[in-house]
């Protein structure tokens, strides 16, 4: 397990390296979608392998629960989280995708669904989410809107029935966060430092903490056996013949490119720098990290962009050692018109070199991620606004590479910024 966790490690730091500019002769769009799917199937395949990763973390930890173990399994998530996030830029522009991610990245998180919580700090109801407090670990039955259900066995079945159920998206029971919250627990040190501190006797039913801990491990033991499984699904769909390859050669060739550029900048725009920066901002809430349990946000922001520019550039390293490359977006680019390719590799770099000084900082202990978000923090929110200007800029320069290609597309916007946007015109 250890072996294959350094290989996940070293992909992850494979992202941000520069590679050398490729031939732009002869650059097609059809050479250019083929090579988007390629790198599809490639990085989908590491993240799966990140996820058999930490199920083999997550059982060693089930066997024998102790704080080696423990720390071992949250380390595999970690590894296993950031060799997904990169992936994200394939969504906005692939149904297949979209349809899918909700399963594995759902978030925010309203995790009193799942096991216990701090009441002081959580809260015991919130109106529009009856499952607020559910705690399914503790319950044998449970009431879903006018069906009630058994749930005296918890297993992959049962957490699907609970996935954003009653059309709640809070509603999370699967994927990378629930997981991530069986693992740390609640964050609960607001502003400051620290990510959340569940004991491992959590998993121990012969010295049980908490109560339940027969059920939290059949609930943990599902949610990573139910995540291989997706992660599964999503790579086979990349591979020649599978749905998601499919669907895009189908779009043809204007179609193609369309999703490529709608991915690119529906997640710079819409997604990392309003719903996952700005908002939180300006909320200064530190539950708005998007990892905030494991206090991991700097990395999945920070590994967003690295795909991204993976995606635009067409060039990938393999955990297993392996380069993918081929045809890219940036080639095509660069022969259509040179001035927009340049424009966005350039927005790319500043980016990344905005995302680079937050993961610094918070990977250093210098500045905690959730602590950037706090009322007064200046530098810190400054930090982050730095970035998420960056990033909006970065999606403008994709608008310039569509244009020039003469495409069209809509960029997602952040639904948080615009909900806030609407009830100061009330």
């Amino acid at each position: 397990m250890r072996k294959g966790l350094g290989l996940i490690f070293g992909a992850a730091c494979a992202f941000g390296a520069t590679w050398p500019a490729m031939a732009s002769e002869a650059v097609t769009p059809a050479a250019v979608i083929k090579s988007y799917g390629d790198l599809a199937e490639a990085m989908y395949g590491d993240a799966l392998a990140g996820g058999e990763a930490l199920r083999a973390a997550v059982r060693e930890l089930l066997d024998e629960p102790s704080p080696r173990t423990l720390g071992a399994a949250r380390i595999a998530w970690k590894a296993a989280r950031n060799v997904y996030v990169p992936t994200e830029g394939f969504r906005f522009g692939n149904k297949v995708v979209d349809d899918w991610e909700g399963k594995v990245n759902a978030w925010p998180v309203d995790e009193g669904l799942i096991d216990y919580v701090d009441v002081k700090t959580y809260g015991e109801n919130k109106e529009d989410n009856p499952l607020f407090s559910a705690n399914v670990i503790a319950k044998r039955k449970l009431q879903l809107g006018s069906e009630q259900i058994n749930t005296s066995k918890i297993d992959k079945k049962l957490l699907r029935k609970l996935h954003q159920a009653l059309e709640v998206e809070a509603n999370v029971a699967t994927g990378y966060h629930a997981i991530e919250f069986l693992l740390w627990g609640q964050g609960l040190n607001g502003p400051g430092p620290g990510a959340g501190n569940r004991q491992a006797t959590d998993y121990d039913t012969g010295k049980c903490t908490n109560g339940n801990c027969d059920r939290r491990r059949a609930y943990l033991r599902a949610a990573t056996d139910l995540l291989v499984d997706d992660l599964a699904e999503i790579t086979a769909a990349w591979k020649q013949g599978g749905a998601a390859r499919t669907e895009l050669t189908g779009k043809g060739a204007d179609g193609g490119l369309t999703a490529i550029l709608t991915g690119l900048g529906s997640l710079s725009y819409g997604e990392l720098a309003g719903e996952r920066i700005k908002l939180g901002v300006v909320l200064h809430d530190p539950e708005e990290a998007h990892d905030c349990f494991s206090d991991n946000t700097q990395n999945a922001h920070y590994y967003d962009q690295v795909g991204m520019m993976a995606i635009w550039n067409g060039r990938y390293l393999r955990s297993d050692g392996k380069f993918v490359s081929g045809p890219s977006m940036a080639d095509l680019a660069r022969q259509k018109s040179p001035e927009a390719a340049k424009r966005l590799d350039d927005a790319m770099a500043a980016s990344l070199g905005k995302l680079q000084q937050v993961k610094t900082t918070a990977d250093s202990g210098e500045m905690a991620y959730h602590t950037m978000l706090a009322a007064g923090n200046d530098a810190g929110n400054k930090m982050l606004l730095d970035a998420s200007e960056s990033i909006v800029a970065q999606a403008r320069a994709v608008q310039g590479v569509v244009a020039a290609l003469n495409l069209k597309i809509e960029l997602e916007e952040s639904k948080g910024l615009a909900k806030l946007e609407k009830e100061k015109t009330k």
